[in-house]
């Protein structure tokens, strides 16, 4: 049996930002640290976390009056910013600086004029923080027969914005129903669509189409979005994908009468995960292992400002970046 691990894979520069965010914070502040809502989608990280005392809320009422508050990679809505103020938290910023860039665009183009179209996942954390941007405003499109009933004239200026987790191929079907219906459509001159999303899935069509991978085994947790787009893009082209924490949960069944199997991992999986998958496929079935290289990835996001400058106990309250 032959294995093909692939790069680019697992970590992006905001989840990299993000962890870092946290490790310092619990170096420089010490526990208990909260993280409002999982830190990134991947239960090993969250795990480590909380053993090192980070606590985990989904609301911020869970947390005592003035405590030290992480806000997650996905970005949160103003509305929870403005709870953390009147709560006296202490906060730390760690939304994506990609995602940061989807909620200024949404206030930009609406000065502008425009209405605002939003591809994405209607459940997931960065989609209900960007809605949360500019309640009622924003109109979600999570299939293509929600165009049918956005409420919008055919002739409306409209902005198409996207959730960064997405990809090219997963928003370009939405995206030609909503042009398709809306003559002035519009997107921004810069895409919102995450680069190590896209490069993570291109990886994946090309041990597909290239090097005629039978199986795909991704690292990652079955709430992240991107983890999941990467075992669906391997199926679309007709080979078996599974998504797994860590190597113990491969099953020897899925690799009957398998030749080359393929390894990536979604952008928020450590990599020491994935040197578990390889290391079971070396010594449970001795298999071959070769390095597949598709781009390199040299995006590097600065840390915020709170937490660079600022000593213990002076960190301001509910500050953006």
């Amino acid at each position: 049996m032959k294995v093909l691990t692939v790069s680019p894979r697992g970590f992006c520069a905001g989840v990299r930002r993000a962890i870092e965010i946290v490790n310092l914070a619990l170096e420089k502040f010490g526990s208990p640290i909260y993280v409002r809502k999982e830190i990134v989608h991947n239960r090993e990280v969250v795990k480590d976390f909380k053993k090192r005392g980070v606590i985990f809320i989904d609301e911020l009422k869970e947390a005592p009056r003035g405590s030290l508050v992480v806000f997650s990679a996905h970005g949160i809505a103003p509305e929870v910013r403005e709870e953390a103020t009147k709560m006296e938290f202490r906060t730390i910023d760690a939304t994506c600086p990609l995602v940061t860039k989807v909620h200024s665009e949404v206030h930009r183009f609406l000065r502008e004029g425009y209405s605002i179209i939003l591809i994405g996942h209607k459940d997931h954390d960065e989609v209900v923080g960007t809605m949360g941007e500019a309640p009622g405003q924003i109109r979600l499109v999570e299939t293509v027969e929600d165009v049918a009933d956005l409420g919008l004239e055919p002739s409306s200026k409209i902005m198409v914005l996207t959730q960064t987790t997405l990809s090219v191929d997963e928003t370009k079907t939405n995206l030609a129903a909503i042009r398709e219906k809306f003559a002035n459509a519009n997107t921004p001159g810069r895409d919102d669509i995450c680069y190590a999303t896209q490069n993570r899935q291109d990886a994946v069509k090309d041990l597909v189409d290239k090097h005629k991978i039978n199986l795909l085994i991704v690292v990652g947790s079955q709430n992240s979005s991107n983890s999941r787009r990467l075992c669906e893009v391997a199926r679309e082209r007709g080979v078996k994908a599974f998504l797994v924490d860590e190597g113990r949960e491969i099953k020897p069944e899925w690799l009957k009468g398998i030749a080359t199997v393929g390894v990536t991992a979604g952008a928020s999986a450590p990599e020491h995960l994935v040197q578990g998958v390889i290391n079971l496929f070396k010594e449970k079935f001795k298999a071959e292992i070769e390095e597949v290289f598709i781009r390199e990835e040299d995006v590097n996001f600065s840390l915020p400002k709170e937490l660079n400058k600022m000593e213990p106990f002076e960190i301001s309250r509910c500050q953006k970046e």
